[in-house]
């Protein structure tokens, strides 16, 4: 279905060019989306896959370890889609304590990534309602430090920003002009608190997301934040226990496909192409999550069975094997604090798990050593080690 375009433009004025802004009309759509006419199997296949996602918390026996992992892989790709060169490694290192290799900022940048995801589901778990002001507390939890530290952190814009292009006058999209960002923002939060359209949460998450990719409504951080919503979304309607579904691997290999929907979608309304594009993503990322989920519960599965044939030594190495699970890189003293064994007891443990080529030490220093669970880093870094395109 083909509709008319999803907005207005308004003339302003920006950098000392006049441009031409776009204020999208509220959703939901109108005419309403058709989710029978090409859009009936992707949903049903999309949702199918995200209850198996949701129900890998309960039946893997280290879900919590895995969550802890997945987590920072979505930080370190929805960061790396903004440019940022952090890798998975870079950010576990950074976290123990150790110098990662790549750019301080990019680092600390993918890092708040993570302390803004646990914060917005945190409050969500607090009963606290997902709206505009929890939105502006996880953005500001985003830009807590680095390089977004000046962009005004947790406040909606106040100045005109553009999408594309070196300056507004050849931008490939201008969003609404700041006055408008109120008012756009305050109906999308009632457009996801409206229990009267009859929309799926998964099709509204979708919708949602394109929405505030549309307004646009702070300085810096919006691709982040509205991936992040997509994830919030469906843990506060009850789809997913844990925030494990993340398209942002799929968008990136995808990007051109992504923003050409997302384009064409403002031109002529039509919603159900980028659903169908939105719904197959959740399908696919769904299903590679609890493959890796999986392979990664099988990964510690097998190598706590090689320990434990270690005879005396097996059990302290299987206090730290769990560690190394829950924290895949970590000190010897990070270790032995959440173990409570003593430093040199770890030690001896990690040499034999070093022995056994499970863990490498990263850092090569004598002092303040960091080692890495090497075949679980593995099976999570996949999709994330390569500089994005």
């Amino acid at each position: 279905m083909r509709r008319e375009a999803t907005g207005t433009y308004d003339v302003t004025v920006a950098g000392g060019e006049t441009v031409r802004a776009f204020i999208p009309v509220p959703l939901p759509p109108s005419p309403d989306v058709d989710l029978r006419e090409g859009l009936r199997r992707p949903f049903e296949a999309a949702a199918a896959a995200l209850g198996r996602l949701d129900a890998v918390t309960e039946l893997l026996p280290d879900a919590a370890y895995f969550v802890y992992g997945y987590v920072r892989k979505e930080a370190v790709l929805s960061s790396q889609i903004e440019g940022t060169q952090s890798s998975l490694s870079d950010l576990m290192l950074h976290e123990a304590g150790g110098a990662p290799a790549t750019l301080p900022d990019d680092v600390l940048e993918t890092s708040n990534y993570v302390g803004a995801l646990y914060h917005g589901i945190q409050r969500l778990r607090e009963d606290f309602p997902l709206s505009n002001r929890l939105m502006r507390e996880v953005h500001a939890k985003l830009l807590a430090s680095g390089r977004g530290a000046t962009m005004m952190p947790g406040e909606f814009r106040r100045t005109q920003n553009w999408i594309g292009g070196s300056r507004p006058g050849n931008a490939a999209f201008v969003p609404p002009p700041p006055n408008h960002v109120e008012e756009c923002m305050a109906a999308l939060e009632r457009f996801i608190h409206a229990t009267d359209d009859d929309l799926p949460a998964l099709v509204k998450a979708g919708l949602a997301h394109v929405q505030f990719e549309t307004i646009h409504p702070f300085l810096d951080g919006n691709g982040r934040l509205g991936r992040l919503l997509i994830t919030l979304m469906l843990c506060d309607a009850g789809l997913l226990r844990e925030p494990l579904l993340y398209l942002s691997l799929y968008f990136k290999q995808h990007r051109d496909t992504y923003y050409r929907l997302l384009n064409e979608m403002r031109t002529t309304g039509d919603w159900e192409a980028w659903l169908r594009f939105f719904l197959k993503g959740v399908q696919h990322v769904a299903e590679a999550a609890v493959a890796t989920a999986r392979s990664a519960s099988e990964t510690v599965a097998a190598n706590r069975a090689r320990i434990a044939q270690e005879g005396r030594r097996a059990s302290s190495a299987l206090r730290v094997h769990r560690a190394l699970a829950e924290r895949p890189v970590d000190q010897i003293n990070g270790i032995a604090e959440r173990t409570g064994l003593s430093a040199p007891t770890v030690a001896a443990s990690l040499r034999l798990l070093e022995e056994m080529d499970l863990v490498s030490e990263v850092t090569g220093r004598q002092r303040g050593m960091i080692f890495a669970y090497d075949g679980y880093l593995d099976v999570l870094r996949e999709g994330t080690e390569e500089p994005p395109g």
